[in-house]
């Protein structure tokens, strides 16, 4: 087995836990201009791996792309995913298909912009019956990681149609499961504060149905 080791919270993640947590936000813009370090991205990484996972298996992988050729030409395989799967629920093929007040319009941001991603990390598990659970707590401790690094990310997935391209793209060995996308970048936008329902909406106590004692 291979060597554990120990790792200090690094002076860089100073930002309060509440704050990223409240202010994080999906990031779809992100400014091709402004590099993001080898440095940055061992941060966020290190984070992601000391998050709670099953039996301490640890079965979380993750690639970075940082080629510039490299995103790019998975930049057009992202594209060609996310239509593909609009075309799969809605039969949309273009945005001029989607609706004005489609939640869709937004994220479809995503689909142009991904090329200009100045990093990528798609994150993979071992194969293992806890492989998702125990590998997104790691995606989030990322994901919040980079928050306080003044990052921007949005957690994104794939389509069956391109997974054989992509997996072949980056030599991924056929025993990896892949689970998701994280590009990364300086956002070309604001962070929160973010709008959501409140949670006396979303949360039953004791039994489903019945309203929380804040509501």
């Amino acid at each position: 087995m291979m060597d554990m080791v120990r790792l200090d919270p690094p002076a860089e993640l100073t930002m309060p836990i509440g704050e990223a947590m409240f202010s994080h936000r999906a990031m779809r813009r992100l400014d091709p201009d402004r590099p993001v370090s080898d440095a940055q991205i061992q941060i966020i990484l290190d984070a992601a791996s000391k998050a709670p996972n099953g039996g301490n298996l640890q079965p979380a992988r993750y690639l970075v792309i940082r080629d510039r050729e490299a995103i790019t030409a998975f930049g057009k395989l992202y594209f060609e995913a996310w239509w593909a799967k609009r075309r799969d629920a809605y039969g949309w093929t273009s945005k001029a298909d989607i609706p004005e007040d489609s939640v869709y319009r937004m994220p479809a941001l995503l689909a142009d912009e991904m090329v200009n991603a100045p990093a990528v990390i798609l994150a993979y598990s071992e194969t293992s019956g806890v492989a998702a659970s125990s590998t997104f707590p790691g995606v989030q401790n990322l994901l919040l990681a980079a928050r306080a690094l003044g990052l921007g990310t949005v957690l994104t997935t794939l389509h069956p149609e391109v997974m054989d391209r992509v997996n072949a793209m980056f030599e991924v060995p056929a025993d990896k499961v892949f689970h998701c996308c994280i590009p990364i970048g300086y956002p070309r936008g604001k962070f929160g504060p973010t709008s959501r329902m409140p949670t006396s909406a979303t949360t039953s106590w004791d039994r489903w149905g019945q309203s929380p004692p804040w509501k």
